[in-house]
């Protein structure tokens, strides 16, 4: 097959959906004789930051001279994003190679997601990574990613997030989540809801897992001149994240102590400098990504209430004249929560509808920012949408972009001249 034969096969398999289940990801593996067995697995799992977490956690190990596989979902722009090492996306080429063994050895009925994560498993353990980032699907207890035993677990914080599949509370929601504990290994846990910190801790308990919880047993604030970090056995000031954002004190903490569990753990050059020089080198597109202009674009994936929330207190630290939000969402989230959030410091907004199934649609979403009292325009694509924020944009305004990773990559495809190759999963 050629690469573009094969993103249509795979593509393909999303007529199977959302599938929770452990079964036919495990039948896959062992046909591929278990390649997951030959990994150090670190799973990370939650409903906001699990991204950011992972890459800071993944360029400490990078900055430390490990080799490092960073498995993520969904990817922004091109499929070869989601599996990387150090950083480097896997090549055309590789996809091809990787993914005709993968389905060959598929039972029926193997999702797309499965597929996909039985690719990074492979992949990661024919290139003799040291350490392998998982970043959990959906949930955890029941996610593909879940078929590995890992040597350390990080949850971060939780929030409702695919309730028809997860439950329809907190407690629900988290007990999915905390299923990617493994028993006897260590858990970091950041800031959480009192509901999902007290099923955590039973079920770290239950499985006799050290539990270390940010603010109990680390910490990061911050001060004027950077975030100060203090640990187990480290204590680092004045850092620089990579990736911009009050809220990232709390991923970067948990990044810094996994590094420091996993140094524990036999994972040499891990240390104070190379801790230091990861979290400043971390990178992770369309999270609080600024894109200097001008005018200047944030991009930014937010897509819940909580997010959105994270993103609006973020904005305080930007200067701008104007805040011209270009805003598309999906049809299955909380979207008036997301509008909550953002709407109050939009002085201008336009309403785009990404080009993927399931998208909420431009002028319904106009029609819900008008009703709030908002300057709307009913953008129609992302890039009629982008195309038009640019015009009314001024040198001094911010255009943010927002609601969806779909969004937020379809527009970034635009920005640096990319095919776009959109599917959800």
């Amino acid at each position: 097959m050629t690469y573009q034969e094969l993103l249509t096969y795979i593509y393909g398999l999303g007529r199977f959906g959302m599938k929770p289940g452990l079964a036919r990801i495990k039948t896959l593996l062992k046909t591929l004789s278990n390649p997951q067995d030959c990994l150090k697995v670190i799973h990370v799992a939650g409903t906001n930051g699990k991204g950011s977490t992972a890459a800071f956690l993944s360029a400490i190990l990078t900055a430390g001279g490990h080799k490092v596989g960073f498995f993520s979902s969904p990817h922004l722009i091109q499929f070869t994003e989601r599996l990387r090492i150090n950083g480097v996306a896997i090549t055309e080429s590789q996809v091809v190679s990787v993914a005709e063994r993968v389905i060959a050895a598929a039972p029926g009925g193997t999702t797309f997601f499965e597929l996909v994560t039985a690719m990074a498993y492979l992949y990661f353990a024919e290139q003799g990574v040291g350490a392998a980032i998982m970043e959990v699907g959906m949930g955890g207890r029941l996610d593909a990613t879940n078929a590995a035993s890992g040597i350390l677990s990080i949850i971060t914080p939780i929030a409702f997030d695919h309730c028809e599949y997860l439950g329809e509370s907190i407690a629900k929601v988290a007990w999915e989540k905390a299923g990617i504990i493994k028993p006897g290994r260590p858990v970091v846990v950041s800031i959480q809801p009192s509901e999902a910190l007290a099923v955590i801790s039973d079920c770290s308990a239950r499985l006799h897992s050290p539990l270390y919880c940010l603010n109990t047993d680390f910490s990061a604030a911050w001060q004027d001149s950077g975030l100060a970090y203090h640990g187990l056995n480290w204590k680092l000031s004045d850092l620089k994240p990579g990736i911009f954002g009050r809220y990232q004190a709390a991923n970067a903490a948990c990044a810094l102590f996994a590094a420091e569990m996993l140094a524990g753990q036999g994972f040499a050059e891990l240390d104070q400098r190379t801790a230091r020089i990861g979290i400043e080198t971390a990178f992770w597109p369309g999270r609080m990504e600024m894109l200097a202009g001008p005018p200047r674009i944030l991009l930014d994936g937010a897509h819940n209430p909580s997010g959105a929330a994270a993103l609006g207190e973020a904005l305080s630290d930007i200067a701008y004249d104007r805040l011209i939000l270009v805003a598309g969402i999906m049809e299955n989230k909380d979207i008036q929560g997301i509008l909550d959030s953002l709407l109050p410091l939009a002085d201008q907004v336009i309403a785009v509808t990404p080009g993927i199934a399931r998208a909420f649609p431009s002028a319904e979403l106009a029609s819900l920012c008008r009703a709030e009292g908002s300057s709307v325009h009913d953008g129609g694509s992302v890039a009629s949408g982008l195309e038009i924020a640019m015009r009314m944009a001024q040198e001094s305004d911010l255009i943010l972009v927002c609601g969806s990773l779909y969004s937020v990559g379809e527009a970034r495809a635009i920005l640096f001249s990319k095919k776009f190759e959109p599917f959800r999963g």
